[in-house]
């Protein structure tokens, strides 16, 4: 029953998360109210204060607990595997499309596109962004500590490749955001951000 209930209480997180998102790049940031992310997610306001304590936190949440499940499946990754490789499946499994985007999904990407630069413009976003963001690489790099048998004290190494892991995906979203219609697919474009890194970020060739 435990481990149900974490589900449930995970896809209800997820659920809330994906709303605020959807909402207000549809709508925009102001015209986005605690009530209507609660009713598009199918739960009470009371309930979304439960797991949040703002619109701009449940915003936020995507990206921390995805990022806070990688750092779980790099842990669960083959001893044997290359860093670089694990953390690459561990990230990928993060990209797969959950049932609340099922049921909410995103329209024509050109206006997915608008509207999520919008949201991510939105001052009030900001500083809970820049926590969540190092909430979550803090994460990462304990659990490359403890694959690599560094320490987080007295050791660079953890904190750069988490760092690195986070800046691959962050530009590999960016990028996605700024493709032509269709846009490369985000998976393909985390491919090759990580590939890239794990390379050495050599120069291409021209």
């Amino acid at each position: 029953m435990t481990g149900l209930r974490e589900r449930k209480k995970a896809e209800t997180r997820a659920a809330l998360g994906w709303a605020a998102i959807h909402l207000t790049a549809e709508r925009g940031y102001d015209n986005v109210r605690v009530e209507d992310i609660a009713e598009a997610a199918g739960v009470s306001a009371r309930t979304f204060n439960n797991y949040f304590s703002s619109k701009a936190e449940a915003i936020a949440s995507r990206h921390l607990d995805r990022s806070m499940r990688t750092a779980a499946a790099l842990r669960e990754r083959p001893a044997g595997e290359p860093l670089w490789e694990a953390l690459t499946a561990a990230a990928l499994e993060q990209f797969t499309r959950g049932p609340e985007v099922e049921a909410m999904p995103s329209p024509a990407h050109a206006q997915w596109v608008a509207g999520v630069r919008a949201m991510l413009d939105e001052p009030a976003l900001q500083g809970e962004r820049l926590r969540a963001a190092a909430v979550a690489e803090a994460e990462l790099a304990a659990a490359v500590a403890e694959r690599t048998g560094t320490d987080l004290a007295t050791d660079m190494y953890p904190r750069l490749v988490a760092a690195a892991a986070s800046a691959a995906v962050g530009v590999a979203m960016q990028h996605f955001l700024d493709s032509a219609d269709p846009p490369t697919p985000i998976d393909r474009l985390i491919v090759d951000a990580f590939a890239q890194v794990a390379a050495g970020l050599p120069a291409p060739a021209h």
